[in-house]
């Protein structure tokens, strides 16, 4: 043999089949425009999305270093979905925050192999991964809606049912339908208008099943009747003070109270750090500010360890905080009970706080995981921009907390009457939480009207008059009430009406510019 035969090296070609990576992207999108021409393609958000929500569901078929087929998918209780389900319903059009991990099917929302590669059993591989990834996760099938796109040759001829049922008895060839069924996929039903776009299968397509034999049913997973989650809100009474201990021990008392009724989040409101500034003796509002954020590392270390000791998930109303930049902002923390902290700046900066502090703007809605479900925080002046909420609700939030701080009923209204707003229109829970009293020893934080109040959206199933409960106005008190975060679930899919699923994204769409 000779020489050059011996090093097999420049003969190899490497065939991988790899979770999805954010630098594929660009190439995925590429790939789309080629694999479903005339076909709306993969917008970059949906497919970061996918990496945020579930990057073990995404796959990319690899050969030498080049993209050639990828595909994607979520876990669903697909009990819970339509019979006459959409691409849009079972994808949250194409974001899958919907993905539900306590889910029992696998469910396949696109595959595509590069033409050039087409009979390199790419698709076979990708289609392993799959099942492979059933197998690891316990999951009860996989379930694809698949198009059917040779059938616009036949539509003249027969019904899709007709030619469903020709491909099956491989009267027809179809490049997708004859490909599943070789892969062990079952019928279950042809469904009309799945995807709009999709010409050539008339907008038809085939539901079809691959059971995991090897599927244990387990007592882990189940359908829950209930799923509730304890909310104390805290109306805190501003009120002159000596010390930053004296403030804490404020604090600790409301936390108590909330752990010895088994709460799973209490609710401080927005800037009531700001009673620190009643001994700071500094008559300038934007000196008394900036002082106030040297106690940062204190108020930070105080509700760590209030949330891990009397283990209650904390919103820590608001504070305002000097960074790195020497700008001072105004941030909302989630302390966990499990120890870990996060934090979400105020994006929307009113007049006031601009003018007498010089506070400025975050520019990025978090939504945030918790024991409870997801979860996001907005600040006062941020509810009262529906387009933030809306964006939180598709990241998946379930609650939104709204720490504020208000000086008169107008004010006041304006959130209250926003966040019921944002209930309703998001299918979701909102929280607020205010301060009343007055620091007459402190300019610009002289007095402060509040009611707070837990609400659900307006539907059957939820509180009267959308209220699960309020506090008396402008006394320092608790508000503890429970909201059913499986109503939530059940009401997004059954209820009286739908805004979340009935939202006309052919007329308009709210786009989130930061990543």
């Amino acid at each position: 043999m000779s020489e050059e035969f011996n090093d097999l090296s420049s003969f190899e070609m490497s065939m991988v089949i790899r979770q999805l990576e954010r630098s594929d992207i660009d190439k995925i999108l590429q790939m789309q425009k080629v694999c479903f021409q005339g076909m709306e393609p993969w917008e970059e958000s949906q497919l970061l999305s996918h990496l945020k929500i579930f990057p073990e569901g995404q796959f990319v078929a690899e050969l030498d270093g080049e993209i050639i087929g990828s595909c994607s998918s979520l876990i669903v209780n697909f009990d819970e979905y339509d019979d006459r389900h959409t691409w849009d319903d079972i994808s949250a059009e194409g974001y899958i925050t919907n993905h539900n991990p306590e889910g029992f099917n696998l469910y396949g929302i696109e595959v595509m192999v590069h033409p050039e590669y087409r009979r390199m059993k790419v698709g076979q591989r990708l289609y392993d991964a799959r099942k492979e990834l059933a197998h690891r996760l316990n999951l009860k099938s996989i379930i694809i809606g698949g198009r059917i796109p040779n059938y616009h040759v036949y539509a003249h001829e027969m019904t899709a049912r007709e030619y469903v049922a020709a491909v099956s008895k491989h009267k027809i060839y179809d490049p997708v339908l004859t490909f599943q069924i070789l892969n062990d996929f079952t019928l279950m039903r042809v469904n009309p208008n799945y995807l709009p776009d999709d010409k050539a299968s008339r907008k038809y397509a085939t539901l079809m099943e691959w059971n995991n034999i090897d599927y244990k049913a387990t007592t882990k997973r189940h359908f829950k009747t209930s799923y509730p989650v304890r909310i104390c809100v805290v109306q805190y009474l501003m009120r002159k003070i000596s010390s930053f201990e004296e403030m804490a021990h404020q604090c600790e008392y409301f936390v108590d109270v909330a752990s010895d009724a088994s709460s799973d989040f209490v609710v401080f409101p927005e800037i009531f750090t700001t009673q620190l500034m009643s001994f700071l003796d500094e008559p300038s509002p934007s000196r008394a500010v900036r002082k106030m954020t040297e106690y940062t590392p204190q108020y930070i270390e105080l509700f760590t360890n209030l949330a891990v000791r009397y283990n209650v998930n904390i919103i820590g109303g608001s504070h305002f905080v000097e960074e790195e930049d020497e700008e001072i902002y105004n941030i909302a923390y989630l302390f966990r009970r499990d120890g870990s902290i996060e934090k979400q700046y105020k994006i929307h900066i009113t007049p006031n706080e601009r003018k007498w502090w010089g506070i400025s703007a975050g520019d990025s809605v978090r939504v945030f995981d918790t024991d409870c479900g997801k979860i996001a925080i907005q600040i006062c002046y941020d509810i009262e921009f529906p387009e933030l909420a809306r964006i939180a609700t598709d990241m998946g939030a379930n609650i939104i907390f709204t720490p504020f701080c208000t000086e008169d009923r107008q004010g006041y209204l304006r959130v209250r009457y926003c966040a019921q707003a944002r209930a309703v229109e998001n299918q979701i829970y909102t929280v607020i939480s205010g301060t009343v009293g007055n620091l007459p020893q402190t300019e610009n934080m002289d007095i402060q009207y509040a009611q707070s109040a837990i609400f659900a959206p307006s539907d059957f199933e939820f509180a009267r008059d959308g209220i699960v409960g309020e506090t008396n106005a402008n006394l320092e008190t608790v508000l503890i009430g429970d909201v059913d975060l499986e109503i939530l679930r059940r009401q997004r899919q059954d209820g009286t009406v739908k805004q979340l699923k009935d939202r006309r994204h052919d007329v308009y769409h709210v786009e989130y510019k930061k990543d």
